[in-house]
């Protein structure tokens, strides 16, 4: 039978496809929580597992803070559309009030190290037990069982891992770290894709599943043109070297510079910027060529680019449909009138903080034009609002808030 689940209020009164799904939420720092906020933007009822005083670990990672007990921005940039259950599951009465939540609920993330989560009860099978529509994700760095099972896992951890790193090489051959958390992001959406994925099978099957997410496969995953050609031919794949594709120095800032999908894209940048067509120059004659002597190939381009203004640059190579964009920081990014038009940012109303700009969700869909517009909780914000429905009395909830087994916040 399904269980009817009083979803979130929120301003906007359309039902959102998901109202009604109940989401026991124990992820914390970014794989997980990315991923149950775009659930909860489209109406699941996010309840958020946190350690009493503590809380979400990204609620103190923010070295920008104004001031110590500050909401981090990393917090709040991925937990809007949550409530706040502060909770001590080492405790007895902790865990059975978990359980009580796991039975009632459609969806229970994690991301603990393998193994921990069995010992205190609430691994899979402790949970389907009384709950076998349970789906059950766990997120983990490696995987849940082989030689790094039990090694903490981290994105940029990862990256070096997976061979991403290896191949983002500075000038001098050293690898970089991409800086943004790109396997925490995109194992967040791979998350929602498995939820919606699970809930459907449910409808038809009538019962949950387990599912498993880590950021080694993830980072894999992003490579499938790398790993295909490496186990095909055993040779490397990576765009950067093997196609014209640079960032070039205007007289005022950079151009990036995409010269593919074309007979012979590096003449029309040429004639765009007013130089001699090195591809005339059998030295230059064919892309293989081209990135052979790729330090001369790009000594002679850049000339062309540093006669010119970065908008100058841009228009002339838009007028022969050459793929480009300024290379802009992100402040100038967010000013940007393709932004603006996007309708990406939003803006709610923190309790503690007032006016919070984030980014919202990049899904526009013409039935649901508006996501939910919850902001991030305070820690331990709706604890009482939470035990107060499944049953317990304002007098129970005193007794472990005594006891510490819960903290509460009000707004």
């Amino acid at each position: 039978m399904s269980i009817v689940i009083r979803s979130l209020k929120r301003d906007n009164s359309m039902a959102l496809p998901l109202d009604g799904i109940r989401i026991c939420d124990l992820s914390q720092i970014m794989f997980g929580p990315c991923g149950t906020q775009v659930l909860g933007d489209f109406g699941a009822d996010i309840i958020k597992i946190e350690k009493p005083g503590l809380g979400d670990i990204s609620r103190a990672i923010d070295r920008h803070r104004p001031n110590k007990g500050d909401e981090s921005s990393n917090f709040m940039a991925m937990n809007r559309n949550k409530r706040s259950l502060a909770l001590d599951m080492k405790t007895e009465e902790g865990r059975e009030i978990l359980r009580k939540i796991a039975r009632e609920s459609d969806v229970f993330v994690h991301n603990f190290r393998p193994g921990v989560i069995e010992r205190l009860g609430l691994g899979y099978e402790d949970i389907r037990k009384d709950n076998d529509r349970i789906i059950y994700v766990e997120g983990s760095g490696f995987g849940t069982t082989g030689p790094l099972s039990q090694k903490g896992g981290m994105d940029f951890v990862a990256q070096a891992l997976a061979g991403v790193a290896h191949g983002n090489k500075d000038p001098s051959g050293k690898p970089q770290l991409f800086p943004v958390s790109a396997a925490d992001f995109s194992a967040g959406m791979i998350l929602v894709q498995s939820v919606l994925l699970a809930l459907l099978h449910r409808e038809r099957a009538g019962r949950g599943q387990k599912i498993e997410i880590n950021l080694l496969d993830v980072f894999l995953v992003m490579q499938q043109q790398e790993v295909t050609q490496k186990l095909r031919t055993g040779h490397d794949f990576n765009p950067l070297e093997s196609d014209p594709m640079d960032i070039f120095a205007a007289s005022d800032g950079f151009v990036a510079v995409i010269a593919v999908l074309r007979p012979n894209p590096v003449s029309d940048v040429c004639r765009a910027l007013e130089i001699p067509d090195i591809t005339t120059d059998p030295e230059f004659a064919t892309l293989a060529q081209q990135m052979a002597n790729r330090t001369e190939y790009r000594r002679r381009i850049s000339e062309g680019f540093s006669k010119f203004t970065t908008e100058e640059c841009l228009t002339r190579l838009d007028r022969v449909d050459i793929l480009c964009s300024p290379v802009l920081p992100l402040g100038e990014t967010l000013k940007h009138p393709q932004v603006k038009e996007n309708n990406i940012l939003i803006e709610l109303d923190h309790p503690k903080h007032g006016l919070l700009r984030t980014v919202g969700n990049a899904i526009k869909s013409s039935e649901f034009p508006q996501i939910a517009l919850k902001p991030p909780p305070l820690l331990g914000q709706h604890s009482e609002e939470i035990l107060a429905e499944y049953g317990y009395s304002q007098d129970q909830i005193g007794q472990l808030i005594e006891k510490k087994v819960i903290d509460t916040q009000r707004a």
